[in-house]
């Protein structure tokens, strides 16, 4: 007896649990079923880095690619859905340093070890048809932590691949967050 109140109980709570609306993070899809092509035109760059929307659209292109089946497309006259986007602000600054100590020959030296780098942007996903705002964040800030080889400078030198790491980060964030409509 006390068996089957014991599998009962647990068996209520899985019900219940199950019928809650969880669900594992980037397999929603809060799109409509109508939207089937998204174009992606070059984001918009206000920031004074060199070809920076250059690098996020083609992110984000692939990321869609990748992780969706939807059909993309650059330019928005074909499309079900156009995502628009501007690169508002783009800093990175030193967050973690490491100091050598002085020897008889040379002093002591501090250098950065780990970059922050922020972006803020503004995306919105908009329905070709309606017009209608599928997804609009004006505030979407991208941080993330990025380690240096060696030091600040070799961090620039290494910049392009740096910025291809930051661009692949970003573009999975912005696709999670409007597949999941966040």
């Amino acid at each position: 007896m006390r068996l089957r109140a014991q599998f009962a109980l647990l068996l209520g709570a899985a019900l219940m649990i199950a019928g809650c609306g969880y669900h594992v993070a980037g397999r929603g899809d809060a799109l409509p079923k109508s939207i089937r092509v998204i174009g992606v035109p070059a984001l918009e760059n206000r920031t004074t880095s060199y070809r920076i929307e250059q690098r996020l659209t083609a992110a984000t292109i692939h990321e869609f690619l990748v992780r969706t089946n939807y059909k993309i497309v650059s330019t928005p006259e074909s499309a079900d859905a156009v995502l628009r986007g501007k690169v508002l602000t783009l800093e990175a600054v030193p967050l973690l340093f490491t100091t050598t100590g002085a020897t008889a020959t040379t002093p002591s030296t501090t250098r950065a070890t780990t970059m922050l780098v922020t972006m803020k942007c503004e995306v919105a996903l908009v329905d070709s048809n309606t017009q209608k705002p599928l997804y609009h964040n004006e505030n979407f800030v991208f941080r993330n932590e990025y380690e240096i080889s060696t030091d600040v400078k070799s961090f620039f030198e290494e910049q392009d691949p740096a910025l291809d790491r930051m661009a692949q980060d970003f573009a999975q964030r912005l696709v999670a967050a409007i597949m999941e409509n966040f």
